[in-house]
């Protein structure tokens, strides 16, 4: 029997449902706090001040969650599971709770750290732990709805963020507190049925240093380049190098330790490699070309920053019910190649057809092009999780996961920096060559109101003066916004090609664990029979007496 069969009898039905509560309870204070607080960031800095310093709001969520994530997959393989996701939403509820009260910028840049950090370890540990449950060819329709709870945080992270600016801007973080004491309880309960097999203990903390620097440094010169500084500058050209020199040795230590971090042993398989090329390059494309189709319904159609949320529900709904339908056909036919190969060729038609948008496309088939972004996407996110996941060994189970998820944040960083690159080169070059005749057409007074709010710099961060601006100011800056969106999405289809090259390269292997029918999979892929998922298997009387005890407490919780 496989490590993965024998972990699944651990847990009923009821019990596994009660997990996956608290687990995407957990996932969704993750993916809400990605969204919910730009909505509301002017109201934030208009109280707290130091505009100055307001993008780190963001910066510094990101830096913590995306330089944390690979470290809680192995210290989770290491300690268990549940003190590590414990530890993780313990993080995510104090930094909420702390941001709520902070009295100055500095302080809520501070507890945006401490909330990135336990973010980074609740999205990727979820995936750990029902995978530690249920063998990965069950595990399909559950991790669908992971893929769900993302699409609902990005429909609900505007709307939310946007109410509680109108109202009490705390709100948007104290929100977080009774929900993470809510996936804290039930998860505390169920996770204790996960069985766990002490092992050595030798975290590379040397390598973990080196790692967090290094991704550090590279987010700093993503984030900064062409905004805070020009790409050639010094500045960014320090941290690219430093980022280099890093990981470099980061690779160097990871070569020479017992218990490596991201262990360099697991690029050596296949489907391994293959699925994190494709995660990097599809979160490059998704983050770095969605985040513009707002600025489009803002700019173009008029629409509050709260009803472009709303206007995105098409995209979601894709994402939503094709993640669900693609959990389930992977746990009936015990294979996943092919969905995330599908699901790549949609998304380079989604980006194609973005390249036929204009000003006066109507919003209904701005609809459909995001319900075939939304669907591509669906069919490939939690595919090639599953397909790291199914690659790799029990031991290397936490590790292996956390290298999806920190490849697919890496690539959106990527993404958001080479594709804001090619859409602020496009707008510049528009805005110079419509801006000055649109404004040569105004009267003399409303001529002098244009060349007050800018003239041929006005900014896109603030679609509210675009659309108070002359009518042929503002038809010059739209044309001219639209027109550069169209190489933005050519780019991203052409680097899609590359997930369709890479997914078809994959293996395509079976889904280990039994099927509907009973049918099972494979053994254990790198040989040899496992101990449980997180460790010792149990004995049939303590599995009896454990299921017992765990039954009676999921009746009480429920």
């Amino acid at each position: 029997m496989t490590s993965e069969a024998q972990a699944a009898v651990v847990l009923n039905r009821r019990q596994i449902r009660l997990l996956m509560v608290g687990l995407m309870t957990g996932m969704l204070l993750a993916a809400l706090d990605q969204t919910i607080v730009g909505t509301a960031l002017p109201t934030i800095v208009g109280e707290l001040g130091g505009i100055n310093h307001y993008s780190w709001v963001v910066t510094a969520y990101l830096l913590a969650s995306t330089a944390s994530t690979p470290l809680y997959g192995k210290i989770s393989d290491l300690y268990g599971r549940r003190p590590v996701f414990l530890f993780a939403i313990g993080a995510f509820l104090v930094g909420s709770l702390l941001a709520g009260l902070s009295q100055n910028m500095t302080q809520l840049i501070l507890t945006r750290g401490v909330q990135g950090l336990g973010a980074g370890g609740l999205i990727t540990l979820a995936f750990t732990v029902i995978s530690d449950v249920l063998s990965p060819r069950e595990r399909g329709r559950y991790q669908g709805l992971f893929g769900a709870v993302f699409g609902i945080a990005s429909v609900a992270g505007p709307l939310v963020g946007g109410y509680f600016a109108e109202t009490n801007w705390r709100w948007i973080f104290y929100i977080n507190v009774p929900l993470a004491l809510v996936a804290i309880v039930v998860c505390y309960h169920v996770m204790r049925m996960i069985p766990f097999e002490q092992r050595e203990r030798s975290v590379d903390w040397l390598g973990a240093a080196l790692l967090v620097a290094g991704v550090s440094s590279l987010l700093l010169a993503l984030s900064w380049g062409g905004n805070e500084y020009a790409w050639g500058s010094g500045v960014i050209i320090g941290l690219i190098v430093a980022g280099a020199v890093l990981g470099a040795l980061f690779v160097l230590q990871e070569r020479r330790v017992a218990e490596p971090i991201l262990p360099l042993r697991l690029f050596r398989l296949r489907t391994f490699a293959l699925a994190n090329t494709a995660v990097f390059v599809i979160g490059l494309v998704m983050f770095g070309s969605i985040i513009f189709i707002p600025l489009y319904l803002q700019i173009v159609k008029g629409a509050s920053p709260t009803a472009s949320g709303l206007l995105m529900l098409p995209m979601m709904v894709g994402i939503i019910g094709t993640s669900i339908l693609t959990g389930r056909a992977m746990t009936r036919i015990g294979r996943y190649k092919w969905f995330p190969v599908l699901g790549s060729v949609v998304l380079v038609a989604g980006m194609l057809l973005f390249t036929q948008l204009h000003v006066a496309t109507t919003l209904w088939l701005a609809f459909l092009y995001m319900v075939v972004i939304g669907v591509g996407l669906g069919l490939c996110m939690q595919s090639l999780i599953l397909a790291v996941q199914n690659a790799v060994s029990v031991r290397d189970l936490g590790a292996g996961t956390s290298s999806a998820t920190f490849f697919r944040s890496l690539g959106g960083s990527f993404g958001v920096a080479i594709l804001g690159t090619v859409l602020s080169s496009g707008l510049a070059t528009g805005l110079a060559s419509r801006l000055p005749g649109a404004i040569a057409q105004l009267p003399p007074d409303q001529r002098a109101a244009a060349e007050a709010a800018g003239g041929t710099s006005i900014s896109i961060n603030d679609p509210a003066t675009i659309m108070a601006l002359p009518g042929p100011v503002r038809a010059a800056i739209q044309e001219s916004f639209v027109a550069a969106l169209h190489p933005v999405f050519l780019t991203a289809g052409l680097i899609a090609i590359v997930a369709v090259l890479v997914t078809v390269a994959m293996p395509n292997a079976q889904l280990r664990g039994a099927g509907p029918e009973g049918a099972t999979g494979g053994a254990d892929p790198l040989g040899g029979k496992a101990p449980a998922a997180g460790g010792k298997p149990l004995s049939k009387e303590s599995k009896e007496q454990a299921a017992a005890e765990m039954e009676a407490q999921s009746q009480t919780m429920i």
